[in-house]
């Protein structure tokens, strides 16, 4: 008895560091969590060296803190255009910080080192990296969309892609990551949020969301929940034009609002603003510029939806101040999203809408579509007193206390040497399988065509909204070449030529069981979004009318088969990354279990949950949604 107490005693007083309850840093292994996590915010001797420096800061260095300009980097000698326009903004216009997009690693880290070595101040440097450092990054792993993660109906999964990306965006030199997305898609029609969401249930979005900053912020990286008031509710894409949002406040605190008060309670550090209108709360009308300012997205401005609208959230102090800050209590950074969006240029001029945003209470103008006119812009308000130096300072030193908690103004270089030992190691990868495995969803199989039936003809057609040819569907392909599948292929997108279309036709024609690979990915700013071009619609509604066995897979958006309602067979992997094409391709070939679920509605079609789950590949059982949520 002795023996046993003793043994119970020791359990319970083992210190939490064994039981995974330990904050994990980088290079630590992603431990289930046992306790809440500290607090993630600056201390007070940050914000006491942040308040000495602002005061010793000019009014233009000030203006320059405010404004985190966007590069897609590549080599370049310190000759080039590109590098000397970007050391001009950082060395003359004094900006804040730089949002890397699209780039290889080491040229994107050794560009920020130059501009760090540039620069007065230690320059935030940012990310969009909602699926991890591999979203943006060509070389690194990526992994699956947020939508996938939430069909594995494991929060856990979410927190430890967030240790994971918050590492290696450390070693890559990050402090700033502009992820998770809390808005709630519950419109089937949104082509911008879609699979970039945990889901349609609220309380599911903000328990992914919280374990995704949870881990995030535990490698001390600055985590940010967008897009605050929540772009779920519009079937309008804000890069293109400007989306309203039809809510009643009881509404927007029973969906939209309720991920990120939880992520508030759960601390996380920046917040972005969606340029969304939002009449329920304020409905001051806007109307168009009569030159409506070309924006990144849009190349022509007619090519928006140019009409009168509502004052931009991402400029309104009812929501930003009123209820973000006074409302809701959130101390954080407030990060507009990047100002170079038609939701904003189709209204305002880059200097009118920077003055209002930080009027608004912005903190960071992410993007500014004419670097020197903003500047020029602030400033005048600024000397006109319009834009008040109290506004001004509260910015700034928020911005500065975080740099100072970052650890910037001790160390801004980032050390290259370690990265190959750190990022898209053996433990991403792993990660990225596991989540993907998990996530797959069988919608249908009213059929019974899986797992598939290698005898008789064979076709795999991939359709796609992108320009990427091939390659798109080549991980897909390869999976099941390598399993011993034989198949004829081919590939359709919107560009396709005649002569291709026709193979096309032909390959479908003398296929008794095609599976189509439906590429209808998120592509923010492009007006197919989300959709399958008519080229290869038709080829699928082809193959309907010769009653050919037909194998639906959507790499992208779950909601296309509300286009071909007719597909008996129909499996959702939410994306086209490796990861998903290769657990897909198991999938359909039943060698590994399918217990995914769907974490949105099929409108009309399937509830919440729906999802067919195939153990050791041996059987079907369908499990009806039961209410998970």
């Amino acid at each position: 008895m002795k023996f046993w107490i003793s043994l119970l005693l020791l359990a319970v007083t083992v210190p939490s560091f064994a039981i995974g309850g330990s904050r994990n840093f980088v290079g630590s292994h992603p431990l289930t969590r046992a306790v809440p996590p500290a607090r993630f915010e600056p201390s007070k001797d940050s914000w006491k060296k942040a308040e000495k420096l602002v005061k010793k800061m000019t009014v233009d260095e000030k203006i320059g803190q405010l404004i985190h300009v966007g590069v897609n980097a590549r080599y370049t000698s310190q000759d080039s255009t590109f590098f000397k326009d970007l050391k001009r903004h950082v060395v003359e216009n004094k900006i804040g910080g730089i949002i890397f997009f699209v780039g290889p690693v080491y040229e994107t880290v050794h560009l920020a080192n130059r501009m760090q070595e540039a620069a007065k101040y230690p320059l935030m440097i940012s990310l969009d990296a909602e699926t991890g450092i591999g979203m943006r990054f060509l070389e690194a792993e990526i992994f699956p969309w947020a939508m996938a993660v939430g069909a594995t109906g494991d929060p856990e999964l979410a927190r430890r892609m967030g240790v994971i990306a918050g590492r290696e965006a450390r070693a890559t030199g990050f402090q700033h990551i502009f992820a998770p997305v809390l808005d709630v898609n519950n419109n089937a029609e949104n082509p911008v949020i879609n699979v970039r969401s945990f889901g349609e249930d609220p309380e599911s979005v903000a328990r992914f969301g919280v374990a995704f900053i949870d881990g995030l912020q535990s490698q001390r990286i600055l985590a940010t929940a967008k897009h605050f008031p929540g772009h779920g509710d519009t079937n309008v894409d804000s890069h293109r034009a400007l989306p309203i949002v039809n809510r009643t406040r009881k509404q927007l605190d029973e969906i939209e609002l309720l991920p990120f008060r939880k992520a508030i309670d759960a601390g996380v550090g920046s917040i972005m603003i969606a340029h969304i209108g939002l009449p329920a709360i304020d409905p001051e009308p806007i109307m168009p510029l009569k030159a409506p300012t070309t924006s990144t997205y849009v190349e022509d401005p007619h090519e928006s939806d140019i009409k009168p609208g509502i004052i931009p959230t991402s400029l309104s102090g009812k929501i930003q101040t009123g209820i973000l800050r006074n409302e809701f209590g959130f101390k954080g950074l407030i990060v507009s999203d990047a100002m170079d969006m038609s939701g904003l240029t189709i209204y305002f001029t880059p200097e009118e809408s920077a003055v209002r945003a930080l009027l608004a209470g912005t903190d960071i103008l992410e993007k500014p579509l004419d670097v020197s006119k903003t500047v020029a812009g602030i400033r005048a308000a600024i000397d006109s007193g319009r834009l008040p130096m109290s506004r001004l300072d509260d910015a700034v030193t928020r911005q500065v206390a975080w740099k100072y908690e970052l650890g910037l103004f001790k160390q801004r270089i980032t050390n290259i040497d370690g990265i190959d030992r750190v990022v898209s190691n053996a433990e991403t990868r792993k990660l990225g399988d596991e989540i993907a495995s998990k996530a797959m969803t069988l919608v249908r199989n009213d059929a019974g065509l899986l797992p598939l039936d290698r005898s008789g003809k064979i076709a795999v057609l991939g359709i796609s909204n992108g320009f990427d040819g091939p390659p798109t569907m080549a991980v897909f392909s390869n999976q099941l070449r390598d399993a011993g599948l034989k198949f004829a292929t081919a590939y359709v997108q919107e560009n396709t030529m005649p002569p291709q279309m026709e193979a096309a036709r032909k390959t479908v024609r003398e296929a008794d069981v095609l599976v189509v690979g439906l590429y209808g990915r998120v592509r923010t700013g492009a007006a197919n979004s989300a959709k399958i071009p008519e080229n290869g619609a038709a080829l699928i509604r082809a193959a309907f009318a010769a009653n050919k066995k037909v194998i639906g897979v959507s790499f992208g958006n779950p909601y296309i088969l509300s286009s071909f309602p007719e597909l008996k067979t129909y499996l959702v992997a939410y994306g086209d990354m490796p990861s998903l094409q290769r657990a897909a391709a198991r999938s359909i070939l039943g060698t590994q279990d399918i217990i995914g679920r769907l974490p949105i509605t099929l409108p009309g079609l399937h509830p919440r949950g729906t999802g067919i789950q195939v153990r050791n590949a041996d059987a079907l059982v369908r499990n009806e949604p039961a209410g998970r949520k």
